[in-house]
């Protein structure tokens, strides 16, 4: 029997004239909880370049990646799933207008918006530190630490 091991992924904090960029987090709709762009982690390609593929993939923007300012975790006890999200504030590089018609290559994400702070207080959203460390001071990195899955 194999050992359960932890996903790594990785997120964008994305953050262009006030609105920072989400996208859904189930690819049936179950829940509408959101999410920042990003994804699991593919051996061979650095945290950045992993991080690139997945935003361009999830919502056809380019993006330069910066530094990292949050670490999250979260966990599904009854299937012994845990991943470890690494959070970079990254930079848009060109339009941030996403083309409706866009299709994201796994068929996931169905739902991408660009939200202000007071909308996203009224967005489902994890991590739960998401608006803090997107709208708050960009110094330094944060621990969420580990949470349920929301199911």
């Amino acid at each position: 029997m194999a050992t359960p091991s932890v996903r790594l992924a990785v997120r964008a904090i994305l953050v262009h004239d006030g609105h920072v960029l989400l996208v859904n987090a189930y690819a049936d709709k179950r829940l509408s909880l959101m999410c920042a762009p990003g994804g699991g982690v593919e051996t061979g390609a650095s945290l950045p370049d992993n991080l690139i593929r997945e935003v361009r993939e999830e919502t056809g923007l380019e993006i330069e990646v910066g530094a990292p300012c949050l670490v999250n975790e979260f966990h599904d006890p009854d299937s012994e799933f845990h991943q470890v999200d690494v959070y970079f504030r990254c930079t848009l590089v060109g339009s941030p207008r996403m083309d409706p018609a866009w299709q994201d290559v796994d068929a996931i994400v169905s739902d991408r918006r660009w939200v202000s702070e007071a909308e996203l207080a009224k967005v489902p959203h994890k991590p739960d530190s998401l608006g803090a460390v997107a709208f708050g001071p960009s110094d330094g990195i944060t621990y969420d630490p580990l949470e349920l899955i929301l199911k």
